[in-house]
């Protein structure tokens, strides 16, 4: 039993590598939407605002880490 099952995920793997095959199977859609749009949110620039937040925190956190 265990060799079937074994076979069965070296069989999955080698055409992942190959390129053959799909990993995701139906769920290949959402994942290419989710990493689509993870790959626009990420490439976002940062407001001014949320800029100038960091930079206002980053300067207070070694004013509290001297007390």
């Amino acid at each position: 039993m265990k060799e079937m099952s074994k076979n069965s995920t070296t069989g999955a793997m080698s055409r992942h590598r190959n390129g053959g095959g799909n990993p995701l199977g139906p769920n290949s859609e959402i994942a290419r939407k989710l990493k689509q749009y993870y790959d626009e949110l990420v490439s976002d620039q940062v407001p001014d605002r949320f800029a100038q937040l960091l930079s206002q925190l980053e300067k207070a956190e070694p004013a509290e880490k001297k007390d």
